[in-house]
């Protein structure tokens, strides 16, 4: 029985030094020193030996089972310290090597044109007002005195999506939800994505931004028109610019008139930009046809109002000298990184 102990503690140990990894450790922890081990079948055969000489034989195979778990703890701190030499070589990292570089994000022209807008507007006191994309053709169309057989309303022109409902093709809309359920005097802004059926071109895309505005109060005149977008294009494009108006028609304003500012690229004396002509075309305005004012339930003989609208788009393309609209929806990096 000795013997047979003696041969067990010999090929443990001799198996642990010759473990090439943790897994064969275990595998030899179990076989040796498990419930079904050699280590604890010999034990069970203590039954055969004579009762005074149990005690000695007992303490031999604690000795033979604390000498095999020593040294299987001795070559698992072993295996662990290579391992861990072998990583550190394997995961070396060169101090001289420049830095991975952080990329951050950059805001898009269109972003940083209408933050632009609303600080200056925003700065007069405007308030600036969200409304739906999907919008209804009374308020969309009707309301801003656009009648029904209107050709803005023709299919090919208007994206809808059942007959009282369509994509809106103008951020108008919110002004007149903004005059139904807001305390009078107003003074807004409403920047959206706006949807028309328009071709694919370099100035045109059937999904674009517009900003309107509109201003409702008692004594509003076009002089006082005029000054507030004078000042909003002297903010965006310059102190030196100039503005001029030239009639128009529009539906739902009377007077109506296009606004045109002195090109920031020459000052007016004709370039590339202007196509020689020293200005250009900013915006539509006017003041508020009474019977939008009427249909929103208020009196156009107290109230006076005038409104605006301007294409997102054109400011950032024109600011930026971007030559086609395209550009603004590629998201192609190397473009946005310019602004």
């Amino acid at each position: 029985m000795k013997d047979r102990l003696q041969k067990i503690r010999n090929e443990a140990i001799a198996q642990i030094k010759a473990a090439g990894g943790m897994d064969a450790l275990n595998d030899i922890r179990v076989s040796f020193l498990g419930k079904k081990g050699e280590l604890t079948a010999i034990m069970k055969s203590m039954r055969d030996i004579p009762p005074e000489e149990r005690p000695a034989f007992g303490q031999m195979v604690n000795e033979a089972r604390q000498e095999i778990e020593n040294s299987l703890d001795t070559m698992k701190k072993d295996l662990a310290a290579k391992a861990r030499e072998l990583q550190l070589k394997s995961e070396v990292i060169d101090v001289t090597l420049p830095a991975k570089k952080n990329h951050l994000g950059h805001r898009h022209p269109n972003s940083i044109a209408q933050e632009e807008v609303e600080r200056i507007f925003t700065g007069m006191g405007y308030e600036v007002v969200e409304g739906p994309e999907i919008e209804f053709d009374y308020y969309n169309f009707e309301a801003l005195n656009i009648p029904a057989n209107h050709p803005a309303k023709d299919e090919q022109d208007t994206f809808y999506i059942t007959k009282d409902l369509l994509l809106r093709t103008q951020t108008s809309g919110t002004q007149i939800h903004t005059m139904e359920t807001q305390p009078l005097p107003i003074r807004m802004i409403a920047p959206g994505r706006v949807f028309r059926a328009d071709e694919l071109d370099a100035t045109h895309s059937p999904n674009f931004h517009q900003i309107e505005g509109l201003v409702v109060d008692k004594n509003v005149t076009f002089a006082d028109l005029k000054g507030t977008l004078a000042e909003f294009a002297k903010q965006l494009f310059g102190e030196d610019t100039k503005v001029k108006f030239r009639p128009h028609h529009f539906p739902f304003t009377e007077p109506s008139a296009e606004m045109d500012v002195t090109c920031f690229k020459c000052g007016g004396k004709g370039c590339r930009m202007c196509k020689g002509e020293g200005w250009i075309e900013i915006l539509g305005c006017g003041m508020v046809h009474p019977h939008v004012f009427e249909m929103c339930g208020i009196d156009p003989e107290e109230y006076q109002g005038f409104a605006f609208g301007v294409g997102l788009e054109r400011i950032a393309m024109l600011k930026y000298e971007i030559d086609d609209m395209h550009h603004l929806y590629e998201n192609d990096i190397r473009f946005l990184k310019q602004f």
